[in-house]
């Protein structure tokens, strides 16, 4: 049932609003959701829906306990400057000041700081993304992201130049403060910030197999729709990249004190540059700051993160403005709490005179560019354009296809929507006839020339034949090899821990999309084959390729002897 703090008996029409967004969630044989609102730092509904356990039946409540996943990032950030305050951290110093262990990655100019580790622009791979693309949903012990991030001896790109959400910077950063403050890392953040603001429900826990007293399963819809499995996150070390527990009273409580003028963690200077947005080498701004997005939505600053784990995922998202604070964490609800949050703005803060959000782009408009798919020829990303409800979708190495805003001459994927960089796209060269043979793609500020791939690709057993064989990746420390059995072209990697396999369909001679069969999409389940030439003959042959996923780039696999 909903709660709310009323000075009369009238219906609030408020709650009931909130009330008709959240029903349509509420079943007694499902996983659901915990939902707060608070306006001016009293409460204004809170909620829970659903249930925290299928297994046992028990119903979630306005108290139960779940993971908030990456929304833990902000937390990270303020411990790390909470020891820059004392000085006893500098985060614009290289990381490997502290962690000399790393490996200096190929010169690209200065190295990566603690800073770039915060806003996602280092260029460091992703220890997790790594992990899914080996071995899938295989749980690692302790010990392996560091492992992980040693061996790399390439990046995905040279730091400052661009954003890609990475979960190794958090990682390391971790390792950092447990290193300079001298205390194991989950305590740090219960004595420095969960004790000081009574956030007497929170918690950092490295694995899902670890139990805590009034916290929900997570859960994963079974195959077929025939019932549900548990949710594990496929790591037992999760630390300042998306560990947290907590609870909605907790959460609205760090709300109330992420606006509060003065602070009783962290000092003002601190927050100034958690909330500043990053500022790219080439002068981009992206909305990412430290752990946290500040942007604008229908004319309203709103300060947010999102969170997600495997079978949760949860929303914070605070207006200052209007003193108005959400938070949302979901154990397997089958909806969007990024959505839900925003809706719940729309719905109360109609009165403020909201600003119209851009138009989706109508799909009837750009019709001709579905299904296509183009390369850029400096950095060969791969994309291609489908339907997303009605809207024309663009689609990143071949995930899910978000929809492009109408923003009138270009057509705009902000960097919010999949942490993946901001894309433009110019309205006039996709709304023609024919798809142009090349577009203008603007990528967090940087311009490139893509080429447009073959409406026909070539037959999949002569386009594959050349790859047929195995390969080694060292930076993935795994093997894998690529067969066709007549009708499938399959490449199965092998690491440590487990395997991944992957489903090859020519885009072009060179480059072929990847979907997993044994991963979800979002997690390494779709990806980018680009093929290396060999130098010499036999004509034909190729010496490697490399993969791309949305958040790893340029990941080598070297031919071996067969």
């Amino acid at each position: 049932m909903s709660a709310a703090l009323s000075s009369s008996h009238k219906p609030d029409p408020r709650i009931a609003a909130l009330d008709a967004l959240f029903n349509p969630l509420a079943r007694s044989d499902a996983p659901g959701l915990v939902v707060g609102v608070a306006l001016h730092g009293r409460s204004l509904y809170r909620r829970g829906i659903g249930l925290a356990s299928v297994e046992q039946g028990v119903a979630n409540t306005p108290w139960t306990r779940m993971r908030i996943g990456s929304t833990s990032k902000q937390f990270t950030c303020l411990a790390a400057l909470l020891l820059a305050e004392e000085g006893r951290l500098d985060i614009d110093a290289p990381v490997r000041a502290y962690l000399p262990e790393l490996p200096a990655l190929p010169a690209q100019g200065p190295e990566p700081s603690l800073r770039q580790l915060m806003n996602h622009s280092s260029g460091y791979r992703c220890y997790l993304d790594l992990g899914f693309i080996a071995e899938g949903m295989a749980i690692k012990p302790a010990g392996v992201a560091w492992r992980v991030q040693r061996r790399q001896r390439e990046a995905n790109f040279a730091p400052g130049s661009q954003v890609i959400y990475c979960n190794s910077g958090y990682q390391l950063l971790s390792r950092v403060i447990e290193d300079v403050s001298g205390l194991p890392f989950e305590q740090f953040l219960q004595e420095r910030i969960f004790a000081p603001l009574g956030m007497e429900d929170t918690a950092s826990v490295p694995s899902d197999f670890e139990l805590h007293p009034g916290t929900a399963t997570l859960h994963l819809p079974a195959a077929q729709g025939t019932g549900w499995r548990r949710g594990i996150f496929p790591t037992e070390e999760l630390r300042g990249e998306g560990a947290m527990v907590s609870s909605i009273d907790d959460m609205l409580r760090w709300l109330a004190h992420l606006r509060a003028p003065h602070k009783r963690v962290g000092s003002a200077a601190s927050w100034q540059q958690m909330l500043a947005p990053t500022r790219l080498a080439n002068g981009h701004h992206t909305p990412y700051g430290l752990g946290l997005m500040r942007h604008d939505y229908r004319g309203l600053e709103v300060i947010h993160h999102p969170g997600a784990v495997i079978g949760g995922a949860s929303q914070m998202l605070s207006v200052p403005s209007q003193a108005l604070d959400i938070i949302i964490i979901g154990n397997g609800a089958p909806c969007s709490p990024r959505e839900l949050a925003l809706r719940i703005v729309d719905a109360l803060l109609a009165d403020q005179g909201l600003a119209a959000i851009a138009p989706p782009a109508a799909v009837e408009r750009f019709a001709p560019m579905l299904g296509r798919r183009y390369r850029g020829r400096d950095t060969g990303l791969v994309f291609g354009f489908a339907r997303a409800g009605d809207a024309l979708g663009l689609s990143l190495l071949e995930g899910l296809a978000m929809p492009l805003r109408d923003e009138g001459v270009q057509l705009c994927q902000p960097f919010e929507e999949g942490g993946i960089g901001q894309y433009l796209l110019p309205t006039a060269q996709l709304a023609g006839a024919v798809p142009p043979p090349q577009l203008d793609l603007v990528a967090d500020g940087r311009s490139e020339c893509c080429e447009l791939l073959p409406q026909t690709p070539p037959p999949l057993a002569e386009a594959g034949a050349p790859l047929l064989g195995r390969y080694r990746s060292a930076d993935l420390d795994a093997e894998a090899r690529i067969d066709f059995d007549g009708e499938r072209l399959l490449l199965q990697i092998r690491g440590a821990y487990g395997g991944n396999r992957f489903e090859l369909r020519a885009l072009s001679a060179e480059v072929f999309g990847c979907q997993a069969l044994d991963v979800p999409m979002g997690h390494g389940g779709n990806a980018v084959l680009r093929v290396a030439p060999a130098g010499g003959p036999p004509s034909g042959s190729v010496s490697g390729f490399r993969l791309d996923t949305p958040r790893t780039r340029q990941l080598a696999f070297e031919r071996c002897g067969d």
